[in-house]
């Protein structure tokens, strides 16, 4: 049939009957709200970079968790902001640490009522801002850094978290976390792997909230993804599936629907994409100059990630989105 016995627009006439055939739906289940937490300050930190994101105190974490529970958001991921820094990192494993005292901090608050993620890197917590221990030339040690991540995964599994997110992108650090999970007794703790990280620009206000600098003027691109790579993601996807990981990540998001589709068609697993900083504040900073409809323009970032395959999505979007999404 075609036109003009075939019309495509009677379909969209109204929001009603809109809404009754679309076809990708972004719901509050979608959502993972990243969250930071630092160490040493006596009321939440406002980040330039991202409008809207602090840097919380223990009890300002518990009560925007609260809130996102509330929202029905079902999860948060944590990052934590030492008070201070060495060249390994060690605060990343202290029993006593920001996010192992967060996580302990949510798990007594909430139970098992919300979700609590911990991200498993080194940058936030190394003098030198590099996502893990470096050898005598000055360059990341892949082998000696993962072992380190294995006292990290133990640390945040012994303070009650439900997922390590290990993001460095160190060659084998999934089997490794695994392996140390499982030996310890902590066999129910998930892995949500940064399958396919790329070495993006859009970091930049990340870097803000967590106070990270890389020593030098240095950059990632030696173990992150070359963001002119795609059949390399599925590379590194096959190997942390390989390796045990329950959930795969890639980011950023939006500037990588192509790659998320391509994993969500080889992988049976749950896939996560992380909305960046970047990606967040480009949206902020075009609606307060009035060029855009903000909220709008969240809705359909989001949705495309959706649509292009993803399971879930780490986004700073995620309370005004679920307010937006329950109607309040």
């Amino acid at each position: 049939m075609a036109f003009p016995e075939r019309r495509m627009r009677r379909l969209r006439r109204t929001p009603a009957l809109r809404r009754m055939v679309a076809e990708t739906r972004l719901t509050v289940d979608d959502l993972i709200a990243p969250l930071f937490v630092r160490q040493g300050i006596d009321e939440p930190r406002p980040i330039a970079s991202l409008p809207g994101v602090v840097q919380h105190t223990r009890d300002s974490l518990l009560t925007e968790a609260k809130r996102l529970s509330h929202l029905g958001v079902p999860a948060v991921v944590l990052f934590g902001v030492p008070s201070s820094k060495d060249p390994v990192g060690s605060e990343a494993w202290n029993p006593d640490g920001i996010v192992q005292l967060a996580v302990a901090d949510l798990r007594d608050e909430l139970g098992d009522a919300l979700v609590v993620i911990a991200d498993l890197c080194l940058d936030e917590y190394t003098d030198h801002g590099h996502c893990g221990v470096l050898d005598d030339r000055g360059e990341v040690d892949n082998d000696e850094t993962i072992k380190l991540y294995q006292q990290v995964a133990l640390a945040q599994a012994v303070a009650g978290v439900d997922i390590v997110a290990p993001s460095g992108m160190m060659d084998g650090q999934v089997g490794a976390i695994r392996s140390a999970l499982d030996g310890s007794g902590y066999g129910e703790v998930a892995i949500l792997a940064y399958a396919a990280k790329y070495a993006s620009a859009l970091y930049g206000p990340f870097r803000d909230a967590v106070d990270v600098r890389i020593a030098g003027g240095g950059d990632r691109k030696g173990y992150q993804q070359d963001f002119r790579n795609r059949r390399e993601a599925l590379a590194e996807v096959a190997l942390d599936v390989g390796e045990g990981a329950d959930m795969v990540m890639v980011k950023p998001a939006l500037a990588y629907l192509d790659v998320i589709r391509d994993v969500r068609r080889r992988v049976g697993l749950p896939v996560a994409a992380y909305h960046v900083s970047g990606e967040y504040a480009m949206i902020k900073a075009a609606a307060a100059n009035g060029w855009i409809d903000g909220d709008a323009v969240a809705l359909e970032h989001l949705t495309a990630i959706k649509r292009a395959g993803a399971d879930v999505i780490l986004t700073y979007l995620a309370s005004e989105v679920a307010e937006v999404l329950n109607g309040t």
